[in-house]
This record gives structure tokens, C-alpha cells and sequence, in this order.
């Protein structure tokens, strides 16, 4: 079973002795659905980021089945909370981009395909391919960023597996926070029902402020203190207790 094991982990920025995350522990199993709670600027998204390879440790280690890894990775995909979109691409070149990276000896037609039915999977009109980003609201845009993610199918986030792919994660970084409540509840279902629908399942780390949000998604939930931030609580949340909407 691949589980992702956070150890001591503590980070500083470069040239500063101040701790932001200061000996983080966390051990979670293949499949699980985390959130990571906590007040604003405790480090949640630094930890995301550390995780995802984009800030390197000051000290401790993260581990993904044995093994410490470096620098980003497509075996880790992510969703942030300004979508990361490209303005001057399609909503479906920004998939195709990150597909032909994850895929090059797939060719284009198959990928468009892939694209096209990833779309679709997040409940957008196969249309929205070819609608540059300013076109689209708020909640279409971020439907886009979850469908490049689940597209290039890693094992540590996302969700819906088209393609067979070696990933490992899928992070997720307050990812409904800008949305209106009605889309923000619509886009936690479909996560969720993604990720339901996934064998083996991908193992997805949610970063949220909102209480009842995690609830609602996780499976276990980590909350961080204030800065230097560390592990404050914990809890596992059964499948058989868990609550509905």
C-alpha cells in the first residue's frame, strides 16, 4: 500500500531563521481524503507546497511509499485556488498542455479526446474547450483546473482515472474558497463523487479554513496551530459515520 509519511518536517524561508511549520507529523494511507484546517497564515498552503515539491524542507522528510522525493513532480497533481490557468489558452489547450507532458508518446488526437471527456466528467459542455479562460465564471474555471488534474491521473490527488498513469497525489488548495455557495457546494459533490468513484482511489490532501467543509469530504482531518505551526489534533472520520449534506 503507497502511504505518504510526513516526519519532523519544519520549514523556514531562505535567509530567515523564522519557522513557519515546525515538526509536522503525518502518516496517511493510500486513498484517504485529508483535509488540513486552520486560521489564516498558520501554513497550510506551505505545507501544500512543500508537498507538492514546490519549496524544499528545512529539516525532517516526506516520504510516498519508502522513498523521499525532490522538486515537483506530474505524479503529483494540483489545484489551486486562482485555477492557474494560462489567459491566452484555451480551457482546453491548458488541458492539453499538461497531458502531452504526462503522456508524449500518446498522440494529439487521442489526448483531445481525453481532454474533451475530462471536460465532461466535471459536468462542462465539451464547447468550454475551445472558450479562453476570461470567457468562463468563476466555477467553470476551477471544473477546468480539477479536469487537468484528473487528467494527468496522478495517484496522490485527483480523481477520475481515464488514462492508466504511475502518479501519486492530489492536492488541493482551498480550491472552492473565491466561489459563490451554491457552485462551491455543486463542485464539493462532484469532487467527492470522483473521488468515490476511483479504484484504486487517488490520495487527496484538501487545504480549507471551513469546518463543516471538511467534514463533509474528508476522511481524516489534521488541524494546524498558530505559527510556528505544528499538529495540534487529529481524527479519523468512519465511512459508516460520515456526515451528508
Amino acid at each position: 500500500m503507497r502511504e505518504t509519511v510526513i516526519k519532523d518536517l519544519s520549514f523556514s524561508y531562505p535567509g530567515t531563521d523564522k519557522l513557519v511549520l515546525k515538526d509536522i507529523n503525518m502518516d496517511v494511507a493510500e486513498g484517504e481524503f485529508v483535509s488540513i484546517l486552520g486560521q489564516s497564515g498558520c501554513g497550510k498552503s506551505t505545507l501544500l507546497r512543500l508537498l507538492a515539491g514546490l519549496e524544499k524542507q528545512t529539516s525532517g522528510e516526506i516520504l510516498i511509499d519508502g522513498k523521499p522525493f525532490s522538486g515537483p513532480s506530474l505524479s503529483r497533481g494540483v489545484v489551486f485556488q486562482d485555477y492557474g490557468l494560462f489567459p491566452w489558452m484555451t480551457a482546453g489547450e491548458n488541458i492539453m498542455l499538461a497531458l502531452r507532458q504526462r503522456f508524449p508518446e500518446r498522440d494529439k488526437k487521442e489526448l483531445r479526446e481525453v481532454a474533451v471527456n475530462m471536460l465532461q466528467s466535471v459536468g462542462l459542455d465539451k464547447g468550454v474547450y475551445n472558450k479562453l479562460p476570461k470567457e468562463l465564471s468563476g466555477g467553470m474555471k476551477q471544473r477546468c483546473a480539477i479536469a487537468r488534474a484528473f487528467g494527468i491521473d496522478p495517484p496522490i490527488l485527483l480523481m477520475d482515472r481515464v488514462l492508466a498513469g504511475q502518479a501519486e497525489l492530489l492536492l488541493m488548495d482551498e480550491p472552492f474558497g473565491a466561489l459563490d455557495a451554491v457552485t462551491r457546494a455543486r463542485l464539493q459533490d462532484m469532487v467527492l463523487e470522483l473521488w468515490r468513484k476511483q479504484e484504486p482511489k487517488k490520495t487527496v490532501f484538501f487545504v480549507t479554513h471551513d469546518v463543516d467543509e471538511a467534514i463533509l469530504l474528508s476522511t481524516k482531518i489534521f488541524v494546524l496551530g498558530q505559527s510556528p505551526s505544528n499538529v495540534i489534533f487529529s481524527c479519523d472520520i468512519p465511512s459508516d459515520g460520515r456526515p451528508t449534506r
